[in-house]
């Protein structure tokens, strides 16, 4: 069985008509594959954001009770090792330059083969000219941004004027060039990752203008902030609906796009007749959020915008097309391709459930609720028809857990920033993890969180999120408390956990 491993960064839920048939976004592509597919209803995040998503994918370990975003850890399996076990040629194809960021090594060595394509958001690519004058798009996001991370984008592609030289068509053509040259060679294992639709919105035309409506990248922010708190405020304090709205059209134009290119790799998958032998995943990290609630990206409270995300898996074992219920959540994909590889897990597994039997036999989840959230923030929980988001206590300790000593990003207002700070010393080594064989650093670290307000939903009756029941129904309130430390006492966490988010009494 051959698996193709297809992830979009940043790709919200409610855009895809596969979804929701009212989405003004045209995705023909997706829509084609939706048509055949296996479509997750129920599907959600784990660990956040980015990296954080992808230890889950490629290692099958939640992280954000234990650890920032950070490099695969000497204990963690290899996702391209174990489906190598099945005799399979594994590749993946990529932009998303946090693989080859310092802070984030580790995740893509292990595969056979690698082909990496530069210059996505602050990749240092290409020089920046600090004498350059900038276009006006450029100036419009160094007022609430960093100069250096708009500066080095746009010195990676300011030459750039086709649809062909932007990153989703550089992925996509790649996978299928690949595929060209290797696909009758022996069972393989693609991955094909892009960093679109993830920010800054910039497209060439045609997507540019295709739901914007007369306004220009000239005018709006088009990469408003949200990881440092007093930007985002800044910036929301000055916004209004009309930049909002040409926000989320770039947005729109970025998802066509990507799926124009995604829709060559179906037509590759056609041509070489590769459906009746490879499974097809189709998924995201997260969704982004586009200044609801005053907010964007994926930041606790993780709301269903950005937490429920898109699954689609095809397999020719059970070609009927459905809608699936059930629970399921990112870390599970890591099982699920090494069992649809042939491959059985030699080492223990904490996290990841096999969706396989689900997509080939109709099986229920094998789960009845899930847990997520962002390392220093809150922590959430849904069991499918409630949804609770519980914010940390103040001024309660926080540490990082490890077994070596790196330099993690913290993309959520760091205090006292990475570690390389005297307070950032480790104050104690041992074996804090029961399913880690190796001993672990722990180490002081402070994170300022985004929110003191917990919520409380009942999906069911308000699948916006819009009336938080948090003081008006305590007996549901307790009952999902608990249902949080249940969860995790099964998955595991640091002891002092407990008191950072208030659940010493929910047992």
């Amino acid at each position: 069985m051959n698996i193709v491993l297809v992830l979009v960064d940043s790709l919200t839920r409610n855009c895809l008509r596969a979804y929701n048939p009212q989405s003004p976004c045209r995705t023909p592509n997706i829509d084609r594959f939706a048509a055949r597919a296996q479509v997750f209803n129920d599907h959600f995040v784990g660990s956040l954001p980015c990296m954080p998503a992808r230890r889950e994918l490629i290692a099958g370990r939640k992280e954000f009770m234990w650890r920032p975003w950070g490099s695969l850890e000497v204990f963690d399996p290899r996702l391209p090792l174990e489906v190598r076990k099945g005799g399979h040629h594994t590749h993946i194809v990529t932009d998303h330059y946090h693989y080859w960021e310092e802070e984030a090594n580790g995740y893509i060595q292990s595969y056979d083969t690698t082909e990496m394509i530069r210059g996505y958001e602050v990749d240092h690519w290409q020089p920046m000219d600090p004498n350059e004058d900038k276009p006006d798009w450029v100036k419009k996001v160094e007022e609430f941004r960093a100069p250096e991370h708009i500066g080095q984008y746009y010195a990676n592609t300011k030459t750039w004027t086709k649809e062909e030289e932007f990153f989703s068509a550089k992925t996509f053509s790649s996978a299928c060039d690949w595929l060209d040259r290797h696909a009758s060679k022996g069972p393989f294992f693609l991955h094909v990752e892009t960093f679109d639709v993830h920010e800054p919105f910039h497209v060439p035309e045609p997507y540019e203008s295709m739901y914007a409506e007369g306004a220009s990248k000239n005018e709006f922010n088009i990469w408003p902030p949200y990881q440092v708190y007093d930007d985002l405020d800044a910036f929301m304090n000055q916004t209004n609906e009309e930049e909002l709205n040409f926000l989320r059209s770039q947005f729109m134009g970025k998802v066509t796009m990507m799926d124009n290119w995604f829709g060559r790799m179906l037509d590759k998958l056609d041509e070489l007749a590769l459906w009746e032998d490879t499974m097809v995943i189709f998924t995201t990290d997260h969704g982004h959020d586009m200044g609801e609630r005053r907010t964007f990206g994926k930041q606790h409270p993780h709301f269903d915008s950005h937490a429920n995300i898109p699954l689609m898996i095809w397999h020719p074992a059970n070609p009927v097309p459905r809608f699936v219920s059930g629970l399921t959540q990112t870390v599970d994909l890591f099982a699920t391709v090494i069992e649809a590889a042939g491959v059985k897990l030699t080492t223990a597994n904490r996290h990841s459930r096999s969706l396989l039997p689900m997509v080939t036999l109709g099986a229920p989840s094998p789960r009845d609720a899930v847990l997520y959230g962002t390392f220093g923030q809150g922590i959430c929980a849904t069991d499918g028809e409630w949804t609770i988001l519980k914010s940390p206590e103040p001024d309660r300790p926080l540490f990082l857990y490890s077994t070596g000593i790196y330099r993690p990003l913290i993309v959520d207002n760091p205090i006292d920033g990475r570690l390389s700070k005297p307070p950032n010393k480790p104050v104690d080594q041992g074996y804090f993890d029961p399913s880690v064989e190796l001993p672990m650093w722990k180490i002081p670290i402070k994170v300022d969180p985004r929110s003191g307000e917990s919520l409380l939903f009942n999906r069911s009756e308000d699948p916006d999120q819009s009336r938080n029941l948090w003081e008006s129904d305590p007996e549901q309130r307790a009952r999902m408390l608990t249902l949080i430390r249940e969860l995790m006492d099964e998955e595991g966490y640091p002891s002092e956990q407990l008191a950072r988010l208030g659940l010493e009494a929910a047992a």
